[in-house]
């Protein structure tokens, strides 16, 4: 397990991010891109992936680590390392239909438990992410973090996001 300590050491934040922060301060998908040895950008959708990701599994890593409280959003660092596994069409449309027939199309309303069990299904299907080796991961995680000057912020979701958000706070609270 000591060989994974950088990335037990990022946070994953809401939302995407202009740069990572000191402590990590990236979405799921923002620290894939690092894992795998890509530059670093900000990733406001799966369309935003390199070729190399899935668009179905980063589509919904994105939703889950959005919509997850910040403990939740930490249980998904596991995944950082397994989203460059792209395959044919062909298994990108299986892993689609996998996703489809588990979650509604707007992802409303789905449990974080239940999204990490479609998300792991998902991964069973098609080609793996290859193994990274853990001094290669550090390594790159922490050149990420080495060019930043402030920890992230705490909200750098985009702001109809959190308008959505608190729209559905105030439609959940009870009328008095």
């Amino acid at each position: 397990m000591d060989d994974f300590d950088h990335i037990l050491n990022w946070k994953l934040k809401q939302g995407s991010h202009p740069f990572p922060g000191k402590d990590g301060g990236t979405c799921i998908n923002e620290a894939a891109l690092v894992a795998a040895g890509y530059e670093y950008k900000p990733i406001r959708s799966a369309a935003d992936m390199p070729d190399a990701f899935s668009r179905p599994i980063c589509q919904l890593a994105l939703r889950l680590n959005d919509h997850a409280t910040d403990a939740q959003r930490q249980r998904l660092l596991p995944y950082v390392t397994r989203l460059a596994c792209a395959d044919s069409p062909e298994v990108e449309r299986e892993r689609q239909a996998h996703i489809d027939r588990h979650v509604r199309r707007d992802y409303v309303d789905l449990p974080f438990e239940r999204g990490l069990a479609i998300l792991d299904g998902a991964l069973a299907i098609g080609r793996r992410a290859e193994d990274l080796d853990p001094v290669e991961l550090g390594s790159r995680l922490d050149a990420a973090r080495s060019l930043a000057a402030e920890p992230s912020p705490a909200r750098a979701q985009p702001f109809f996001a959190r308008v959505r958000q608190w729209l559905r706070r105030k439609e959940a609270e009870p009328v008095a």
